[in-house]
């Protein structure tokens, strides 16, 4: 149950309201932005809220049982607050949310009526709409190891402790030709092996992507000349000479740790369990049940 100060539970007693919508948007990279279905600009908590956003909120989807309430809000990409580039970057991917309702008339009368965080955006060329989740998404998240034959660890974190910075697992490349949307060739890699940067990353350090991140797919290399295919294609145009820092990738298998990474004893999967084949095995006639290990 929610806790009202004396002098909001007064105005709302009073039948006729001066009420509105307040969001109070945390990015994953610190920026605040405050945003508001009323006409003029609000502020309260250190927060300016602004009416310029084109955020216009649904009604809240709420249920008694631990299934996830949301609201949705819908905006016009006009804001330079909120840019489209921005929302195909990722930016706003999970970013923490805070709905007030407030009397606009003295914003010292509110009171904060959920938690959650921006869930799927569906956009078009104009218009975006944003999911409002309540926490209890969190509930539906995996938490803990899994237990799998390939390692569930990232690769250089604290529990792989590759190093990433290494010579052998760090490149520096720069676009030579565009191939396709998201595959282009590539100077300065040509005396890595073919496949060594496949499923690796890379961070562009110049033109208009650059800062920012990428997930590599493939990696060939044909006459000396590395070429690379992303995962998705860039969401700004990848131009010739464009730079980029690219460290090399693992399969998540027990031979890669051990061939390419000489890590096997921050292997972090279990390869040994028995497979599918195992599982479904039936008892025959020709033999091979003495016990004996498979």
């Amino acid at each position: 149950m929610k806790s009202l100060s004396p002098e909001m539970q007064a105005h709302l007693d009073e039948g006729t309201t001066t009420l509105c919508w307040c969001w109070r948007i945390t990015r994953a990279d610190g920026v605040v932005f405050g945003f508001t279905d009323h006409d003029r600009t609000l502020a309260f908590d250190g927060t300016t809220f602004e009416p310029e956003s084109g955020l216009t909120a649904s009604e809240v989807r709420s249920g008694s049982d631990l299934s996830v309430d949301a609201q949705d809000a819908q905006g016009v990409l006009s804001s330079d607050r909120i840019t489209e580039t921005d929302i195909l970057d990722g930016r706003w991917d999970n970013a923490e949310v805070e709905v007030w309702r407030v009397n606009w008339t003295d914003t010292a009368q509110r009171v904060l009526l959920r938690r959650g965080a921006i869930g799927q955006i569906r956009r078009g060329r104009l218009a975006f709409i944003a999911e409002m989740r309540s926490q209890s998404h969190v509930l539906g998240q995996t938490v803990g190891r899994m237990f799998q034959a390939t390692c569930d660890a990232e690769l250089g974190d604290t529990r792989c402790l590759v190093n990433l910075d290494a010579p052998a697992f760090k490149g520096n490349g720069a676009v030579i030709d565009l191939l396709r949307d998201r595959a282009f060739t590539a100077s300065g890699l040509g005396s890595f092996a073919a496949g060594w940067f496949g499923f690796g990353t890379m961070t562009w350090t110049s033109g208009a992507n650059a800062g920012r991140r990428a997930e590599v797919l493939s990696h060939d290399l044909t006459d000396g000349i590395a070429i690379l295919t992303l995962l998705e294609a860039p969401v700004r145009p990848v131009a010739e000479t464009d730079a980029f820092v690219i460290h090399a990738g693992c399969d998540k298998r027990l031979a890669t740790c051990a061939a390419k990474f000489a890590n096997v004893a921050n292997f972090r999967g279990f390869p040994h369990i028995p497979g599918q084949d195992a599982v479904l095995r039936y008892a025959t006639r020709d033999g091979g049940h003495d016990g004996a290990v498979l």
